[in-house]
């Protein structure tokens, strides 16, 4: 098992005193604290490398190696190619700077499917090419009893016209887990492009873009204990092929023609970081070899991250499900819980997650209230109008105390 102490002691967010008090962070999955490896890189390249690229000097040429080192470590973390790597502000971003360019290939009478469940940057953006091309747009329902996708519906819906499915990885509100690998095939049968946005899942878990055979895939590593860079895969055909909305002297080679104007050279130093610091989990406590490949070494941290994640999972849960006056929204029974990430939304009866948020902010305990942009589920769920839900989100640096202390302080609402 992970060495949660010694893990904890590589993060400062943990160790620094807020209103004189530590903190307990489950608001995760807006954002993850970063791990001191990601911080010194950062400060490393402001330091010793801050140029920008492609010049004929030294501190330009180390700014050139910091984008190489980047791309391949984003390809090893995702099991792609470095040329199939684009990097962005944000994952947002990415998805409306793509979807311009897949919109060019759409004519009128088109169809696009995009999801209830996702998080609204992967609807948003689909949403808006659709009105603008004039395109038709599908939008597939939800079991709201689990807060999951409704699979039969997604499958009646693709059809020859179909020219994109947008689909999510994993809710950032129900923490449901989708099948994307048998969805990709559904799409690829009919001859449709796969978007999936991977944000709340890269946390958790093992990407293999090779083994799902999606399109696109896109994630933050804001998300995975690095900084506020977004990354998009994309099969290299793709990158190639589409027109990219670039300045002209970006030139028309993929990656680069997709990246606009000057990167956040720093923060790619902290994502070659972040993605180094989950693979040395991998060979302390994986059983890897720290002479491994780096996929290798992540694939081992991986299991050891959702083995310890699941743990925490029955605690939260079971302690969650001990008060008749809380509703889980989403999967809850045990043997579902490996089709779900450690994210929990809640409510309570007789209070508002507001006041809910507040009270635990009072204990020094971060938690998000509202609809966390999965505004489709808020809205299918009819609580969009009465403030929506509290989260509770977990990582491998959480505890089982902090977990215990969050429904103490629940309780006592």
């Amino acid at each position: 098992m992970l060495d949660v102490a010694a893990i904890r002691r590589q993060f400062p967010a943990l160790q620094e005193a807020y209103d004189g008090r530590p903190a307990i962070f489950f608001d995760n999955p807006g954002g993850t604290q970063a791990v001191r490896p990601v911080i010194d890189a950062m400060v490393d390249y402001l330091t010793r490398r801050n140029a920008n690229t492609h010049g004929l000097f030294e501190t330009s040429r180390r700014t050139d190696d910091v984008i190489a080192a980047a791309r391949q470590a984003a390809a090893d973390l995702l099991g792609a190619t470095p040329q199939e790597i684009v990097f962005g502000n944000n994952m947002t971003s990415l998805t409306f700077h793509l979807s311009r360019s897949l919109g060019r290939a759409l004519r009128p009478g088109d169809e696009i499917i995009v999801t209830r469940l996702d998080h609204d940057a992967n609807v948003a953006p689909w949403v808006a090419l659709a009105r603008d091309l004039g395109a038709s747009l599908q939008t597939i329902d939800v079991d709201l009893e689990t807060c999951t996708l409704d699979l039969d519906h997604l499958r009646e819906s693709i059809s020859s016209r179909t020219k994109l499915v947008a689909v999510g990885y994993a809710s950032n509100l129900s923490g449901s887990i989708n099948d994307v690998q048998t969805i990709v095939q559904w799409a690829k049968e009919a001859g449709a492009l796969t978007f999936v946005d991977a944000v709340q899942f890269a946390p958790h878990g093992l990407i293999d873009v090779k083994a799902l055979d999606c399109d696109f895939l896109a994630c933050s590593a804001y998300k995975f204990f690095g900084p506020h860079v977004g990354i998009l895969y994309g099969k290299a055909e793709h990158l190639a092929r589409l027109d990219a909305y670039r300045v002209r002297p970006a030139g028309n080679e993929a990656p680069d023609k997709w990246e606009t104007g000057t990167k956040n050279h720093e923060g790619l130093a902290g994502v070659t970081a972040a993605i180094d610091y989950l693979a040395e989990l991998g060979a302390v406590y994986g059983g890897a070899s720290f002479m491994a490949p780096r996929r290798e070494k992540l694939a081992a941290a991986w299991k050891q991250i959702r083995d310890y994640e699941l743990m925490l999972t029955e605690r939260m849960l079971t302690g969650l499900q001990a008060s008749s006056r809380i509703r889980v929204y989403g999967l809850t029974e045990r043997a579902d819980w490996p089709r779900r990430v450690p994210t929990f939304s809640i409510r309570k009866e007789g209070t508002t997650p507001q006041q809910l948020a507040q009270t635990l902010a009072d204990a020094n305990i971060f938690a998000w209230d509202g609809n966390f942009y999965a505004l489709g589920l808020s809205e299918a769920l009819g609580v969009e109008e009465s403030g929506g839900l509290l989260r509770l989100g977990l990582a491998h640096y959480n505890t089982l105390d902090e977990i215990d202390e969050c429904l103490r302080v629940l309780e006592s609402v």
